[in-house]
């Protein structure tokens, strides 16, 4: 580092650009996918109702956070169309096209998928009611000051770059040290590898894996998560502290933090949150071999004073709200994935504060036949969450199904949700985009008479299990949620 510039750190700028405009070009192509099914003009939970609610009255208004649909009338056909605007402007910015030109012309790409995927989140309900949605948000705002190749990073918004993964990783360190007894007693990766949300293709052999080496796991991601993230500001040091030291300690910080978002990658599918954290954590990898000394000269002599304003103004605006998380860090009730302002800047992050012991899964059910008792019922196959016993759970992060996530979280609730019923309902209508939606639909196309819900127990398999049945999964039935509907 050297004062205004950060001149070591020209790759991880590389990196943190187009990582987090490729994870963007993903959220949007979810959303495309899945939004008009979801919350469309006929979803499970229409945005134009909530919209048409919350335009009512100014106090209602307020209460909504900004969205473009606010000012504009929803459709889904534009809906489409930001979708599309956003995929075009992240697969510019991964080609690095707009970082050719000032300053101010990757500022305003990256501001425009901000804006623009803001106005999908918060209008997305519970089906965006998810930690890393505010993260992609704030990413995405701090990466649009990261300038372009005609200088080097600005040091401020480097350092609020480490600033939001302490606050990722420290954050999730402490609500699992203030949360379940599991983490304390070192169990909780026990249990984690199958009772996660969405397994992934080695989730059963890593749940299959010594007690031992589960504990060790735990006592690793207490290390990397309640210890390394301070030294994440070591580069900090080289401002006054000549030699290479401080910036391989903060490299190695780094590293210790990608190793571990890496291990939850191959383990799980937690949409782009892991890539997320190993994306920014790139801005604090420094490479000093690919300094050029006479173009940096000459790209610090170029920098525009309105950039230097800018970026400086952007430090002071993370200063003045940043102290609201940085309490809540500490304070005795921890929030998790927190906002304390309208535009979901300086957010408070954490996950995982207790772990389920048991899977529950909900398996939705279906039947032409006219009497529901003695009924011959067939299972609908969801794309992400367990159902058919043989099949090995798929990889499917960064993409999110959203869907797939909130039917893990029913069982955890105290009643259904609306949006589950309505759900239901499209099922007997046989309604195309809803069954887009799943696997497989055992009435290929044609509506089923009834519908119902039956809570099974699941768990892996073990491996002698394995090898006499084939089977992935064991399932036990425990009992009837929703009776039959339809008639």
């Amino acid at each position: 580092m050297d004062g205004f510039a950060a001149i070591d750190f020209g790759f991880a700028r590389e990196i943190v650009q187009r990582g987090i405009a490729a994870l963007y070009l993903v959220a949007f192509l979810s959303s495309l996918n899945q939004f008009r099914v979801l919350l469309g003009e006929r979803g499970l939970l229409p945005a134009p109702e909530l919209l048409s609610w919350a335009t009512s009255s100014k106090a209602r208004r307020r209460m909504l956070r900004p969205t473009l649909f606010t000012r504009i009338r929803y459709t889904d056909r534009r809906l489409a169309a930001l979708c599309w605007t956003g995929m075009a402007i992240s697969a510019l910015l991964v080609i690095g096209i707009p970082q050719f030109g000032p300053p101010w012309v990757p500022m305003i790409a990256f501001l425009l998928l901000w804006g623009g995927y803001m106005t999908v989140v918060n209008i997305g309900q519970t089906f965006y009611g998810f930690g890393w949605e505010m993260l992609l948000l704030e990413a995405g705002f701090l990466a649009a000051f990261l300038g372009s190749r005609d200088q080097p990073p600005p040091t401020v918004v480097i350092v609020l770059l480490w600033w939001l993964v302490f606050r990722l990783e420290f954050g999730a360190g402490m609500i699992k040290i203030r949360g379940g007894r599991e983490w304390r007693d070192l169990t909780a990766l026990t249990y984690h590898h199958e009772t996660q949300p969405m397994p992934g293709p080695l989730s059963r052999q890593a749940h299959l894996l010594p007690r031992w080496f589960h504990k060790g796991e735990v006592l690793g991601n207490h290390f990397a998560q309640l210890v390394v993230p301070f030294f994440l500001f070591a580069p900090i040091l080289g401002l006054w502290t000549p030699g290479p030291i401080p910036a391989l300690v903060g490299t190695i910080a780094a590293a210790i933090v990608i190793l571990t978002q890496l291990w939850l990658i191959v383990t799980g599918n937690f949409a782009w949150l892991n890539w997320a954290t190993v994306v920014i954590a790139f801005s604090a990898v420094s490479w000093p071999g690919l300094r050029n000394p006479v173009v940096e000269r000459a790209q610090r002599d170029e920098t525009p004073l309105y950039w230097l304003v800018v970026t400086s103004a952007v430090g002071i605006l993370y200063l003045a709200i940043s102290w609201p998380a940085l309490r809540n860090l500490f304070a005795r009730r921890q929030l998790m994935n927190a906002s304390f302002n309208r535009w979901q800047l300086a957010n408070a992050y954490g996950a995982f504060g207790t772990v389920t012991k048991q899977r529950i899964e909900f398996v939705v059910e279906g039947t032409t036949d006219a009497d529901p008792d003695a009924a011959r019922w067939r299972e609908y196959e969801f794309r992400g969450k367990p159902g058919d016993l043989r099949r090995i759970p798929r990889q499917f992060a960064p993409y999110h199904l959203r869907l797939d996530w909130l039917m893990w979280f029913l069982p955890l609730g105290r009643s259904l949700e609306d949006w589950f019923a309505m759900f239901l309902v499209r099922l007997l209508e046989a309604d195309a985009p809803t069954l887009r939606m799943l696997r497989h639909d055992p009435f290929a196309g044609e509506s089923p008479r009834w519908v119902r819900v039956v809570a099974y127990r699941y768990r892996f398999t073990t491996r002698t299990e394995h090898r006499a049945s084939g089977d992935v999964w064991t399932r036990e039935r425990q009992g009837l949620v929703v009776r039959p509907l339809g008639g």
